[in-house]
C-alpha cells in the first residue's frame, strides 16, 4: 500500500451486502523498509465532521494492520497479486466469540476528502425528524446538518446519541455511516412522496430494522434525570467489587470519599461511555482540588477479570482519567443489574450518579448527550456543574 488517502468500505449486515465508507490516511507507507520487518506508521480515520487518531498502526510488508486497544478491535488490510486492497476488520464480542467482516479500500488519488458540490440535494433533509425504529417504542430525534460542504447528521435516543454520522447523497438516497474503531453503523434513507422519511439501519454483522421519520421541530427528550432511579435500600459497604488489582473494594472506602461524588457506571466497549470519559476528565481537573471524588463502574463483555481490567485500563489511557474504576461486572442489562442492585435497572451506558459527601443520591443521570448533539450536549454539562456546585457548597 502507498501513502495518502483511501476509501475503505466494511461490508456489514447478515449478509455482508451493505457497505460502510470512511476515510483513512495512511502516513510514512513509502519509505523503504524490508519486506518483512515490521514497522509502525501514522493513520488517520476521517469520519467527517470528526477526525480519530489511529492508536497503533504497523505496516509488514504488503499488509497494513490497523488496532484499537481501547476497543480491542483491528483492522487489517493487504495488497493482493493484482493489486486490490482488501482485509478484515476484527472485534471481541464476548470471552471467545469475534466479529469479523469483510474489507476493501480504494486510493482517493485527490488525497482529499471530498464535498458535496451541490448541497441543494441535502437540503430536503437538513433540520430535525421524529425518528421511530421498528424495534423500539421510544421516539428518537434525527439532526441533518451541513458544515462547509460536508452534510452530516447525528440521531439522539433516551440512552444516548449515535455520534458522528457522515453523509453521503447518490440516487435519491442518504447514506449516513460511522466508524470510530468499532462501532459500525449504516443508515439509508430516502423521502417519501409525502414528505416522510423511510430508510434502513444495520450495525456489525448482526442486525437490521427498519425505520420512519417525520419532519418535526420537536428536539426536547424525555428528562434524563428521570428515567432511573437509586434504591434508597442500598447500602454502599454491601456493594463491594474488585479494583483493578483486583482488591475487592466496598463503595463506602475512605479513598471514595469526597465533599461531593460521582459513581459512573459505563462499559469500555461502549461510544458514548468513551464521550463522557472526556468530560469526566474534564471534571476531575477542574472540581478534583475542591473535592469531587469519581469512581467509575465497568461493565464489561468477558468475564475474564485480567482481560476486563486490561481493556478498562486501555480505556483511562486514552481519556488522561485517574479515577479510580471497579470491575463491575458483565456489559449485560440484566446481569448488570443483579450485580448493582443499587439502581432499579440499568438501563443505558453509560448512567451518571450525583451523590453528597454524606451518601445521599441527589441526581442519576441515564445516558449521555455527546459533542455531536451540540446544544444537547452543553445543556447537559451545565446541569452537571450545577450539581456539582451545589453538592460542594452543602453538607
Amino acid at each position: 500500500m502507498r501513502s495518502g488517502l483511501w476509501r475503505v468500505e466494511i461490508s456489514v449486515g447478515a449478509d455482508h451486502d451493505r457497505r460502510l465508507p470512511f476515510y483513512l490516511e495512511l502516513r510514512d507507507l513509502d519509505s523503504g523498509v524490508e519486506p518483512d520487518r515490521l514497522s509502525e506508521i501514522s493513520a488517520v480515520v476521517h469520519n467527517p465532521p470528526e477526525t480519530i487518531v489511529v492508536p497503533v498502526a504497523t505496516r509488514a510488508g504488503d499488509s497494513v494492520v490497523l488496532r484499537f486497544p481501547h476497543y480491542d478491535s483491528s483492522l487489517t488490510l493487504t495488497v493482493d497479486d493484482g493489486g486490490r486492497v482488501a482485509g478484515t476488520f476484527k472485534k471481541r464480542r464476548g470471552a471467545e466469540l469475534w466479529q469479523e467482516l469483510p474489507v476493501t479500500a480504494t486510493r482517493v488519488e485527490s488525497g482529499r476528502l471530498p464535498t458535496t458540490e451541490d448541497i441543494s440535494s441535502f437540503a430536503p433533509y437538513l433540520g430535525s425528524w421524529e425518528v421511530d425504529f421498528a424495534s423500539d417504542d421510544e421516539i428518537a430525534i434525527a439532526v441533518f446538518r451541513e458544515d462547509d460542504g460536508r452534510p452530516w447528521a447525528t440521531i439522539m435516543t433516551t440512552t444516548g446519541d449515535y455520534r458522528y454520522l457522515s453523509a453521503e447523497l447518490g440516487d435519491g438516497v442518504v447514506k449516513l455511516s460511522c466508524f470510530d474503531g468499532a462501532h459500525l453503523f449504516l443508515f439509508r434513507s430516502s423521502i417519501d412522496e409525502y414528505g416522510g422519511m423511510i430508510g434502513d439501519f444495520w450495525s456489525g454483522d448482526n442486525w437490521h430494522e427498519s425505520y420512519t421519520a417525520m419532519r418535526s421541530d420537536r428536539s426536547a427528550m424525555p428528562d434524563a434525570f428521570a428515567l432511573t432511579r437509586w434504591e434508597e435500600s442500598a447500602q454502599l459497604s454491601e456493594l463491594i467489587f474488585p479494583d483493578l488489582e483486583g482488591t475487592p473494594r466496598a463503595l463506602d472506602d475512605p479513598l471514595f470519599q469526597g465533599e461531593a461524588r460521582i459513581l459512573h457506571v459505563f462499559g469500555s466497549w461502549c461510544p458514548n461511555c468513551h464521550d463522557a470519559a472526556e468530560y469526566l476528565t474534564e471534571l476531575e481537573a477542574k472540581y478534583g482540588s475542591r473535592g469531587l471524588s469519581i469512581v467509575g463502574l465497568a461493565f464489561e463483555l468477558t468475564g475474564d477479570f485480567d482481560r476486563d481490567a486490561e481493556q478498562v485500563r486501555h480505556y483511562l489511557t486514552r481519556h488522561g482519567s485517574n479515577y479510580p474504576v471497579l470491575i463491575a461486572g458483565l456489559a449485560d442489562k440484566d446481569e448488570a443489574t443483579k450485580s448493582f442492585p443499587a439502581l432499579d435497572r440499568v438501563r443505558s451506558y453509560p448512567t451518571t450518579i450525583f451523590m453528597s459527601k454524606s451518601g445521599q443520591v441527589r441526581a442519576v443521570h441515564t445516558g449521555f448527550s455527546g459533542p455531536a448533539t451540540g446544544a444537547k450536549h452543553i445543556e447537559l454539562r451545565e446541569r452537571f456543574e450545577e450539581i456539582i456546585e451545589g453538592l460542594l457548597e452543602s453538607d
